[in-house]
């Protein structure tokens, strides 16, 4: 990956070029925009300085991450600390994947269910308790974007994992520092793509399950 996405019109033209959205795929990520900055006015969603570049920033820095998991339709995604559904939402608009937003704040939690209710999207749900309390269940991809120190999001995520669980971690510009605090194992199962939406963040990819036997060697 050689460029980052630099304008609102870049990263539409990307989404357009890498995607191909319907018509409906886009009247549905323009809404969710919309409702993402309306609703920002009356909780703290997004950065407010980030607003003017929303498909910079928020959009495509989201649907990236279907780059690096083609898999459409197959297997059930979660999204760790959902917030106002990113990545999760612009995943569930651009694909077919069942998606599981786990987010413990109520008042995130409804914000989520007013969007898949006024979208009409019927292949996610949303789970609104800590990850700790959610039930345990196979997960194809798990993506987190700004949930935990990566050890601690490892460990808590771990028995959703199955050898094929794609993993999908936005980590800013601490990417290559987390990863190298883990133990070895864990280490080998990832490796560093580049953001392209900032030319300082950087995505920790990888495939595998989290195994017990794993925590705490070096």
């Amino acid at each position: 990956m050689t460029f980052t996405l630099d304008s609102e019109e870049a990263a539409r033209a990307w989404v357009e070029d890498t995607f191909a959205p319907t018509a409906d795929q886009w009247r549905k990520l323009d809404h969710f925009v919309a409702l993402l900055i309306a609703a920002n006015a009356e909780q703290n969603l997004v950065a407010a300085s980030t607003i003017p570049t929303m498909w910079v920033r928020h959009i495509a820095d989201s649907a990236q991450l279907l780059t690096f998991d083609s898999r459409d339709g197959e297997g059930l995604w979660i999204d760790l600390g959902s917030g106002p559904g990113l990545p999760g939402l612009v995943v569930t608009i651009l694909s077919a994947r069942p998606m599981l937003l786990v987010e413990s704040r109520k008042r995130r939690c409804e914000f989520l269910r007013a969007v898949i209710g006024e979208l009409r999207l019927g292949h996610v749900e949303v789970a609104e308790a800590p990850l700790e309390r959610v039930a345990t269940r196979p997960a194809a991809t798990i993506s987190a974007r700004a949930f935990a120190p990566l050890d601690r999001l490892l460990d808590l995520s771990a028995r959703f994992s199955t050898e094929s669980t794609h993993w999908l971690l936005p980590k800013g510009r601490n990417a290559v520092k987390e990863l190298a605090l883990l133990p070895q194992p864990w280490q080998r199962m990832f490796h560093v793509e580049q953001s392209r939406t900032d030319a300082e963040s950087q995505i920790l990819v990888g495939t595998g399950k989290i195994g017990g036997k794993q925590r705490g060697k070096r």
